[in-house]
């Protein structure tokens, strides 16, 4: 009768541990995807992504130990539910971790440029961003010096680039990077040396905008690049990433 009433509370618990799982990559998806198609505000999206962390690492440890206890007791049946909750609780750890000890690893700020004595500016950008919450004005707590110092303390490397081309192929390989970088190319002004750009995130949609600044040199050109994005306080890294990997890919 007691091995009976055990195996029936094994089943219970194995099922909502498996049925926790589900839901935490439910909100794992639903946080960012809900943003992305306007049914969600922001901080609701992240607090889904937030409970979604935390309830797949309760499932987790508690599936964890679960599992010792099945296998004591040799329940096949709950052992594999136990193991199925193991896998799927792992998904939202997995993708989020990383990035959490990314934001960790960089400081709050959303705007990188490799010039930041004079940053370029935007041109055909500005309008499209009218609604954004993040300006575009290169500051952090009122301050250009304080920006720019802590975007070098964060990223030394990130400096401008010489090229030996013209300012016209320089900026027609500069769309062509961009396109192939997956950027939307929203304007290519050959005149002022000017290249802007607009990348789109998959999950949440954020939307980071990027000009290129060409200038002539006596060797050729020298190429500024900036990425601002449109909102959230820290990029955790991602505009500095997508400014080195055009340089890479240049």
């Amino acid at each position: 009768m007691n091995d009976t009433k055990n195996q029936t509370e094994s089943k219970w618990w194995s099922k909502l541990l498996l049925v926790g799982a589900g839901i935490s990559v439910f909100l794992l998806l639903v946080g960012p995807l809900g943003y992305k198609f306007g049914g969600a505000p922001l901080p609701a999206s992240l607090i889904s992504l937030l409970v979604a962390l935390v309830s797949a690492a309760l499932v987790l440890v508690a599936s964890l130990a679960m599992l010792i206890v099945a296998a004591r007791n040799h329940l096949l049946a709950e052992r594999n539910q136990l193991l199925i909750a193991i896998v799927v609780s792992l998904i939202p750890i997995i993708l989020m971790a990383p990035q959490l000890m990314k934001a960790r690893s960089v400081p709050p700020i959303h705007d990188i440029s490799t010039d930041t004595n004079e940053p370029p500016i935007f041109l055909a950008i500005v309008p499209l961003r009218k609604d954004a919450p993040n300006s575009l004005k290169y500051e952090l707590d009122g301050s250009k010096e304080t920006l720019a110092t802590t975007q070098r303390a964060a990223y030394p490397d990130l400096g401008p680039l010489e090229t030996a081309m013209s300012v016209a192929d320089a900026a027609a390989r500069a769309e062509a990077v961009l396109v192939d970088m997956g950027l939307e190319v929203v304007d290519v002004n050959q005149a002022a040396g000017i290249v802007e750009a607009t990348a789109t995130t998959f999950w949440f949609g954020f939307k980071d905008d990027v000009v290129v600044r060409i200038r002539e040199t006596q060797q050729g050109s020298k190429l500024d690049l900036r990425s601002v994005s449109r909102v959230g306080q820290s990029d955790i890294g991602a505009n500095a990433a997508r400014i080195q990997t055009f340089i890479a890919n240049f």
